[in-house]
């Protein structure tokens, strides 16, 4: 897996620190509260790629 670009890199501490602040707020609008969340949105602005995600699903019959 490829490192993040300092370009990922300041998306990352921007939305950290909107979190910190208490300003950053989720897609509906609501007031992020959860640093997991936090963190989740901040991966996905800078398009930072989920580990261990697969492209396809595997399920056991």
């Amino acid at each position: 897996m490829p490192k993040e670009t300092s370009g990922q890199k300041k998306k990352v501490e921007k939305v950290m620190h909107e979190f910190k602040e208490g300003d950053l707020k989720s897609g509906s609008g609501q007031k992020v509260t959860s640093r997991k969340q936090a963190t989740a949105i901040a991966m996905h602005e800078a398009h930072i790629p989920k580990k261990g995600n697969k492209s396809h699903s595997h399920t056991h019959h």
